[in-house]
Parts: structure tokens; sequence; C-alpha cells
């Protein structure tokens, strides 16, 4: 399957967990990627495992000049932008009177800023002939899990932008749609490994019994909605989480 041949997508955090899966699935069919990640060893091998298609760019998501370093590395790697991926997201769990400034900073910062600067930043590119870009939600916004406040915020803040962005740019043929994702990440696997009786009664409560692959079940959403196959979508928010929210 090769519905992303010639499209150029800059993928936050996509050095490693969802965001490199996201990656791999996007280059396997046919886009080349701009992975933007402030983990250098993950980043540098990612890129090296498909020079041709990948080129990372180590920075911090929250500062706007990074955002338009990436645009900037597309055009001048790939010749043009049509579309994005935010991925990327950083928070800390605590209970709401706990949280910190600096940790309102971190989520807000990381998820909510960084996704305006890099929508913002690819504006002008994506105008010229149409592009799409996908944002990341949570289910856990939807449900105001305990001990994240400051991450179900920002994530619920991300999904009014992209409805507002939804509207205004359509006229420029551009979409904006979000994914809620429940993956089986790296951290729910030691989660499941160290607490094998709370995943089983967690995964238990999800419709499809399981929780998601990255690759085989996020990242394909994902694709897809960055893929023509989409082109009369837009301001959705997609939940891939096995029908654990099934929105109305």
């Amino acid at each position: 399957m090769n519905n992303l041949e010639n499209q150029v997508i800059i993928v936050t955090g996509g050095a490693a967990g969802i965001g490199a899966a996201i990656t791999t699935v996007l280059t396997q069919r046919g886009a080349s990627v701009v992975v933007v990640d402030i983990n250098e060893a993950a980043g540098t091998a990612i890129a090296q495992s498909n020079p041709g298609q990948i080129v990372f760019l180590k920075g911090d998501v929250s500062s706007e000049s990074v955002a338009k370093q990436a645009v900037e590395l597309a055009i001048a790697r790939f010749g043009k932008l049509t579309g994005l991926v935010n991925n990327a997201h950083a928070s800390t769990q605590k209970p709401l009177i706990e949280l910190s400034k600096e940790d309102w900073a971190l989520s807000f910062g990381t998820g909510f800023n960084a996704t305006l600067y890099f929508m913002k930043a690819a504006y002008p590119e994506l105008t010229k002939s149409g592009g799409s870009i996908v944002n990341f939600g949570s289910g856990a916004a939807l449900l105001g899990l305990e001990q994240q406040a400051s991450y179900t915020a920002a994530k619920e803040a991300i999904r009014g932008l992209s409805r507002v962005a939804a509207n205004e740019w359509a006229k420029d043929n551009i979409r904006v749609n979000v994914v809620s994702p429940k993956a089986l990440t790296e951290g729910v696997a030691h989660w499941k490994a160290e607490y094998p009786e709370q995943y089983a009664a967690s995964a238990s409560n999800i419709p499809l019994q399981r929780f998601g692959d990255p690759q085989k079940d996020v990242a394909p959403v994902v694709a897809f909605l960055l893929s023509e196959d989409s082109r009369y979508m837009t301001g959705q928010t997609l939940m891939a989480d096995g029908g654990s929210i099934q929105l109305r």
C-alpha cells in the first residue's frame, strides 16, 4: 500500500513509542518524514534506518523556533510539506491540588503550545496544495482520569483548537482531525509486567479485550487521516481505542 506516495510529513515525538510506529508506517506507505524529537539517540537511529525517507531534527517541541526549523528542513530535504502529526506530549501525574506551575507549563508547553506552533509553522506550506493535520487527544481527557489534570486539560484544549482550525482552514483545503489512542506503549508494557492483574482487569473493560498495537492499530488510523482516503473528513475525533469510548 503506497497511498502516501510523494507526501512529506512532520511527526513530532516521532523517534520512539507511538511516534516511531507512525514514522514507520508512513514511510512504508511511501511518505518522507521529518522526525522531531528531543531524544537524539532514538532520532538518529530511526533516521539511519531509512535515510532516503527519514530526516531527524533534534529539538524541544515547546519552542516555536523548532517548529519553524522543522518546516524549513522538510522543504530543504524533500521540497515540500503536505502533512503534520502532532504526537509529542510530556506531562506529570499528580493529584490536581499538587500540580505546580512547572507541571502545568510542561504539559501545555509540549502539548498545546507545541501543537499550535507546528500548525502555524506548517500552514503556509499546507495551503499550497491542501494538506492534512493529525493532532492527538486522549481518552483520559474525555473521562477525566484522576491525577491527569494538566495532561487532560491540554488534550481537550488541543481538540478545541483542532475544531476551530478545521473550520477556518477548510477554505484552504487543509483538513484537521484528532486521534485518541489506547495503545500498548512501552510504559503500558512495563505496567503490564509489574501488575499483570491490573492490566488484565483494564484490558477486560475494552470491548475488543486488548490494548492496541501502536504500529498495527494506531499508526494506520493516522495514515488514513493523512491520505486521500479521508479527503471528506475534518474536525473529527477518531477513537483508536478498541471501543473503550464511543463518542456520540
